[in-house]
């Protein structure tokens, strides 16, 4: 089987105490899969230097980016992250981001690769928020596009939240589109304009949620030409997630991510994954969900 790039670093994992909402031992988990399913090697995992404050600072105000690397971000904004910013947590923020990155680079070279982090979505410019320190699809956006190495991207987030930080900070550039079809009384409870959005009801399942994707596939290209995408793969809208509120099955999200990557790659379009939301006390049921996404892309590099 093809092997698609990924990118991985071990601090991906800042070791949270199992007990905490954030699943964050997941990351460590969907790896050792990945090797364990033949995915790939540990030697050939791709590892990221953790990001510069120039690149950050493309999508993000310098005094927040100075706040993360510095560990001085406000309480307030600590509690909107729902962690504090510790050293740890810093560190993954700015290798996540640059895994982002350089799967990007690695997309426009082989048509596809896979990040094991990112998705941080509700990151806005000033500020983290739900989970997430630094927006890393934005950064990455922005900084291939300061490289002059694109034009266009389009954002397509299937995370079962709504990319409300990416939207926010891609608001102002044309050349960006985002997409994002999430449920549609999940957080946030103040939704950001995207380019295109889906808001789905509670508890839709298999069949309905393909229908409105192979739809929503279409329209992402309307009058719009991207060199690249970026795939936010979340897995919370599966029907055991903790923190979703849709019904989808393994099957259906394999039916997605299948449908995802055809699409774009059957257009010679390059295609970068991240892995997006995922919640569960059990990290290895919810490191399973991810991994589908992997699976996928395998049969499409």
């Amino acid at each position: 089987m093809p092997k698609p790039p990924i990118v991985h670093a071990p601090s991906y994992d800042a070791q949270f105490d199992p007990t905490h909402r954030f699943p964050m031992g997941k990351y460590s988990r969907v790896c050792e899969l990945i090797i364990e399913r033949g995915l790939a090697l540990p030697e050939t995992l791709v590892r990221p230097a953790p990001a510069p404050a120039t690149w950050l600072s493309l999508a993000h105000t310098p005094s927040y980016v100075d706040q993360v690397i510095s560990l001085s971000v406000p309480k307030k904004i600590e509690r909107e992250i729902g962690f504090d910013v510790t050293e740890r947590v810093s560190l993954r923020a700015r290798l996540a981001s640059a895994g982002t990155v350089l799967a990007g680079r690695m997309a426009l070279e082989t048509g596809l690769a896979c990040n094991t982090a990112g998705g941080s979505h509700h990151a806005r410019r000033d500020s983290g928020a739900g989970f997430c320190t630094f927006n890393d699809v934005a950064v990455a956006a922005h900084v291939l596009m300061a490289e002059g190495a694109i034009q266009r991207v389009l954002v397509v987030d299937l995370d079962v939240h709504q990319g409300d930080g990416t939207a926010s900070i891609c608001a102002s550039n044309p050349n960006i589109r985002t997409v994002s079809m999430h449920a549609e009384k999940n957080y946030p409870v103040r939704k950001q304009q995207s380019s295109i959005d889906v808001a789905l009801p509670d508890g839709i399942r298999d069949e309905a949620y393909q229908e409105m994707l192979d739809w929503l596939l279409d329209q992402t290209l309307e009058n719009f030409q991207p060199d690249i995408v970026f795939y936010n793969a979340g897995v919370d809208p599966h029907q055991e997630d903790r923190l979703g509120r849709l019904g989808l099955t393994d099957n259906g999200l394999r039916s997605r991510d299948r449908a995802v990557f055809d699409y774009y790659r059957s257009r010679n379009i390059p295609m970068v994954s991240v892995m997006g939301g995922g919640y569960s006390n059990d990290v290895d049921a919810v490191a399973r969900r991810h991994l589908i996404t992997f699976e996928a892309a395998a049969e499409f590099c």
